[in-house]
């Protein structure tokens, strides 16, 4: 069951992502401070990190810059970035992003992000 970090401070940014994500096997849990994630993300046994562009004082992109730099060495949380427009996944991947989803999201867009970076590659 992957842990999802939802790191929002707008009301309708976390229902949206409860609505496409709530399913057995997805456990979701709200964040609201962008300066707190890498430390709750290692304390909470985190398994994918997902940012809202505009969140805080920080925003997105440097949440995840913050979550990379802040990750010790063997151990990996993916970040997936809900972007404003789809300009900005250049930036997402210069970020370290793994994934990114351009908002308003569908459920199977953002379904689809989420399975791509917890899907291990069997290969």
């Amino acid at each position: 069951m992957p842990r999802v970090l939802v790191v929002a401070d707008e009301p309708w940014v976390r229902n949206e992502v409860h609505a496409a994500l709530s399913e057995p096997g997805v456990d979701l849990i709200d964040h609201r401070d962008p300066e707190t994630v890498a430390a709750t993300a290692a304390a909470d046994d985190i398994d994918v990190v997902l940012v809202d562009l505009q969140v805080g004082s920080m925003g997105g992109m440097a949440v995840t810059r913050s979550m990379k730099d802040a990750q010790p060495e063997g151990r990996t949380v993916p970040v997936i970035i809900l972007l404003d427009r789809p300009a900005d996944a250049f930036l997402a991947g210069r970020a370290g992003a793994e994934a990114w989803v351009t908002k308003p999201f569908g459920a199977p867009e953002l379904r689809r992000a989420l399975h791509a970076v917890t899907v291990s590659d069997p290969a």
